[in-house]
């Protein structure tokens, strides 16, 4: 399929030039406006394939409709999902993309102080002699998901291009504030027919991920006793420094930048207040239910332990289920992921199985009855200034949904 970096690269890079940073801090769906100019563009290139039924719905989910090839009518419907926001750690506003059309090997300078070095990235020193494509070191470069949305409009084009490729029924979404963890909250499933659906939304080449982590949020508020601090001797109760002391207590052998592989963590994400209000919110992800019930308990047990510390104060901690491992569900229906790794082989890409240190939209997807495994996308260093993806990887993503689709209209 030597078109598919054509039909791929500049959809990417054009696609990733649009802002669509999505809030976690706003409620309404999408959470920024962004995400409406990206949509429209996509519903006008879907159009001019002239694929059948496309719309663009009222909070901002691209759907489109393929009918199958003659004679392929009653072959299972699929779908192929990405979602169209970037995540808010670090800007999406104003992305230079760079392309290197064969790089060398050595360290990228980013400015800044910051590089892309090979010898801290396995993934990086492969790619040597082959294309990639990284941020200038300002923004993310939002391969996390606009790789994802590209690959799928390249394999589309290639499919409406070559019309002796046989296949059933298609579903294309494009979904917004996947980055938010809303889990969904508007997707139109009564109008969904996919008897499976697959994100593409991965990392490096080779990935394919059907388990994820349980993710909750929680909000502590924490309540004080404001008073002159020239007169506060056993009166203040001092929120700030309640709200740091319960960060505190949460253990550092836990936390993202200490576990990696089926290891859970607390996440502190924001603190805020003032000597009488203060709040902390923090994000708790684990593959096991039963020990992410304990960590929401040792929450209300850091709360009683700041409650003795600062008298007269209160704190509350409320939580919040944000999306649950899709392992279960998907091992209840095997031939989801035996097509999919067929696939991987018939497309000639080494399966590298891992769980999700995070989640996708296949994960709330997954729990309301699609199952939904994860494709790789290229990319690598997601929501960071160090984003990159290989060019590649991004064809072999291509390469592994048409075969997909092929797959899928045999079954």
């Amino acid at each position: 399929m030597p078109d598919l970096e054509k039909l791929i690269v500049p959809r990417f890079v054009k696609y990733v030039r649009y802002w669509t940073e999505s809030s976690r801090k706003i409620k309404e769906t999408p959470s920024s406006p962004g995400q409406w100019d990206l949509a429209k563009v996509l519903l006008e290139e879907l159009k001019e394939l002239k694929i059948g039924d496309i719309e663009l719905t009222e909070h901002c989910y691209v759907i489109a409709r393929i009918p199958s090839s003659a004679g392929k009518e009653k072959a299972p419907c699929i779908g192929l999902m990405a979602h169209i926001d970037t995540a808010e750690d670090v800007s999406g506003k104003g992305v230079n993309p760079c392309l290197v059309e064969c790089y060398d090997g050595a360290a990228i300078d980013l400015g800044g102080g910051l590089f892309l070095d090979p010898a801290l990235d396995e993934d990086l020193r492969a790619q040597k002699g082959k294309a990639l494509i990284h941020t200038d070191g300002t923004t993310l470069l939002g391969a996390d998901d606009k790789a994802g949305i590209a690959e799928i409009m390249g394999a589309l084009e290639y499919l409406c291009s070559h019309p002796e490729i046989v296949h059933g029924p298609l579903e294309i979404i494009f979904s917004p504030d996947e980055e938010t963890g809303k889990g969904l909250p508007e997707f139109p499933l009564a109008s969904i027919k996919s008897r499976a659906c697959y994100t593409v939304d991965g990392g490096p080449v080779g990935e394919l991920e059907a388990e994820c982590f349980n993710a909750w949020k929680a909000l502590v508020e924490f309540r004080g006793r404001a008073i002159h601090i020239g007169t506060a001797r056993g009166i203040l109760a001092n929120a700030v420094l309640m709200a740091a002391n319960f960060a505190a207590l949460l253990p550092r052998s836990e936390s993202p930048e200490a576990t990696d592989h089926y290891y859970g963590y607390y996440c502190p994400l924001e603190i805020k207040g003032d000597l009488e209000t203060a709040s902390l919110e923090i994000l708790l992800r684990d593959f096991d239910r039963s020990i992410m019930e304990r960590r929401l308990a040792a929450l209300e047990s850091f709360a009683k332990t700041v409650e003795a510390q600062f008298p007269g104060s209160t704190v509350k901690v409320t939580t919040e289920a944000q999306y649950y491992n899709m392992k279960a569900k998907i091992d209840e229906d095997p031939l989801v992921m035996e097509i999919l790794k067929e696939a991987f082989r018939k497309a000639g890409v080494e399966i590298r199985q891992k769980p999700i240190r995070g989640g996708t939209d296949g994960s709330r997807l997954t729990e309301l009855g699609i199952p939904t495994p994860n494709i790789f996308t290229g990319g690598r260093n997601a929501h960071s200034r160090l984003e990159w993806v290989s060019v590649p990887g991004m064809a072999a993503a291509g390469r592994v949904l048409i075969e997909l689709v092929k797959l899928w209209g045999e079954a």
